[in-house]
């Protein structure tokens, strides 16, 4: 996906919270905006949000001298999620549709991205998600929400990359690994994760906290920007993302940066912005289970 204009103000409200949460002062902030601001004309519009908001996140680093700006939040987000863990546990046993369930709970867990949102009270997110108790939170769509083709692609295959996105995401994640994992132990899951720190992005030891290494192998995809963009990657992930029966993209930077990919793509995420969503062809808020089939469909 490209960049739209509209996406550019949004660019710099993004600077301005990294720069607060870093805890820059005012003058800091403005030094932020400025470095921005100079640097924006030379970013293409062909080029990926993701992509564009590496360079972002990297002035941000930058300037206020914070490698990992949102290692606080991160944490955060990791604890709360693994409090509510057991609950989501419960809800996927007393579905009459496990697999849907575990599904429906990964997607609505991605609401804990701070990228978009600019700010995030996780406390306020997690308890929303609980509270939708007995609701199927998406109709079968083939456009918005593709359960049929999921549910098939998942029992045809044999290896699969799940790709993470934000931490405290990753307790949603392992829920819907471990459901797919009870279905059929025999399957072999990786878990992929950003390389360095970047907004609120899950990074191996996220994972790990979270739980994830008990049901899946956990890997570092090499990208420093806040979606999977393939050329950052690493040689051996973009070898296991060519060859695996079926790739999971969880998250809209991982959406934004694969959405034109060669390759088949099953896109788990929560439309966030109006560009995505008119991009999509859905509604701000709407919940995405979609299936890109690239140039082989699986």
């Amino acid at each position: 996906m490209r960049t739209y204009l509209d996406c550019i103000p949004c660019f710099f409200k993004q600077a301005l919270e990294a720069g607060k949460i870093a805890g820059a002062n005012k003058v800091t902030q403005k030094r932020i905006l400025d470095k921005l601001a100079k640097d924006f004309p030379k970013f293409s519009l062909s080029a990926s949000p993701p992509e564009i908001g590496r360079d972002i996140y990297a002035i941000v680093k930058k300037i206020t001298q914070k490698k990992d700006p949102f290692a606080q939040i991160k944490a955060k987000s990791n604890r709360l999620a693994l409090k509510i863990y057991k609950k989501l546990k419960n809800k996927v046993a007393h579905s009459s549709d496990r697999l849907l369930m575990a599904a429906e709970l990964a997607i609505a867990g991605n609401i804990i991205d701070y990228g978009v949102k600019n700010s995030l009270n996780v406390d306020t997110e997690l308890a929303k998600i609980l509270a939708q108790e007995n609701r199927s939170i998406k109709q079968e769509s083939k456009v918005t929400f593709d359960y049929t083709s999921f549910k098939r692609a998942l029992k045809r295959s044999s290896t699969i990359l799940y790709l993470g996105d934000n931490a405290g995401e990753t307790v949603f994640d392992r829920v819907l690994i471990e459901e797919i994992k009870r279905i059929d132990k025999s399957k072999n899951i990786t878990y992929a994760v950003k390389e360095v720190p970047v907004i609120n992005d899950a990074l191996i030891k996220d994972a790990i906290d979270c739980g994830i290494d008990r049901s899946a192998k956990i890997i570092s995809s090499g990208s420093d920007a806040p979606g999977t963009v393939l050329p950052l990657c690493k040689k051996s992930f973009l070898s296991l993302f060519n060859k695996a029966d079926m790739v999971i993209s969880k998250g809209q930077g991982n959406f934004e940066a694969l959405s034109g990919s060669k390759r088949p793509v099953f896109f788990l995420f929560m439309a966030k912005c109006p560009v995505v969503a008119q991009h999509v062809g859905c509604k701000v808020g709407d919940i995405i289970l979609s299936y890109h089939p690239g140039k082989r469909r699986i």
